[in-house]
């Protein structure tokens, strides 16, 4: 399944975030986690995960520093910092009202599918397309 790219750059700084409030992490494992946590669903590219850390950096949400690992390759480690951690907060708080808002949509229109099925997704995009 193929992830909407607006979705995908809505989400990223929760994501990092909340991969980072784990551990402090650099580049590629970031990018090694998003995947591991979306069970495969996400595959992130550095061309999009790159900018997402810089600008972090630059709101004072994360903080990076080198270190070199056991094969000798200087690696850019990121820290979430206090002000990153009330973002995620904030961007949690967030990302529950537009998904109990999503799923009463959901329920509404379709009362007896589940929630997570990709038939009644699928059906509700047909119905809301072709207006009911």
């Amino acid at each position: 399944m193929e992830i909407n790219k607006d979705l995908v750059a809505a989400s990223s700084t929760p994501i990092v975030l909340a991969i980072l409030i784990e551990r402090d992490s650099y580049g590629y494992a970031i990018l090694e986690r998003v995947r591991e946590l979306s069970g495969g669903r996400m595959e992130w590219t550095d061309g999009m995960l790159y900018p997402v850390l810089h600008r972090l950096e630059r709101l004072g949400h994360v903080e990076a520093r080198w270190e070199v690992s056991k094969s000798g390759r200087r690696r850019k480690y990121y820290r979430i910092t206090s002000q990153g951690q009330a973002q995620l907060a904030e961007d949690r708080r967030q990302w529950e009202a537009v998904d109990a808002t999503l799923r009463g949509i959901w329920q509404a229109l379709f009362p007896a599918a589940p929630v997570s099925s990709a038939a009644s997704v699928a059906t509700a995009k047909g119905i809301l397309r072709d207006g009911g």
